[in-house]
C-alpha cells in the first residue's frame, strides 16, 4: 500500500513530502490562474496575461524538475 503513495514521486527523484508540496503549488497556481481567466472573461480588461503567464511559469517549473529528475 506505501508503494502506492511514493512509486511516482521516487521515479520522479523525490520524497513523497516533497512531490506534495510540489503538486499542491502547482495545483492552488492553476486554481487562482483559473478562476482569474474566469473572471477576464467577463470583465476583459482585468487579469489581461495572468492566464497565459501562470502557464508560461508552470511550464518552466516543471521542465526544470523534469529536467533534474533526469539528471
Amino acid at each position: 500500500m506505501l508503494d502506492s503513495f511514493t512509486r511516482h514521486p521516487r521515479s520522479v527523484g523525490e520524497t513523497y513530502g516533497e512531490h506534495f508540496s510540489a503538486a499542491t503549488g502547482f495545483g492552488g497556481e492553476m486554481v487562482l490562474a483559473g478562476l482569474a481567466c474566469m473572471v477576464h472573461g467577463v470583465l476583459p480588461f482585468l487579469f489581461v496575461r495572468t492566464g497565459s503567464q501562470c502557464v508560461s511559469r508552470l511550464h518552466t517549473r516543471m521542465s526544470t524538475r523534469a529536467a533534474k529528475a533526469d539528471a
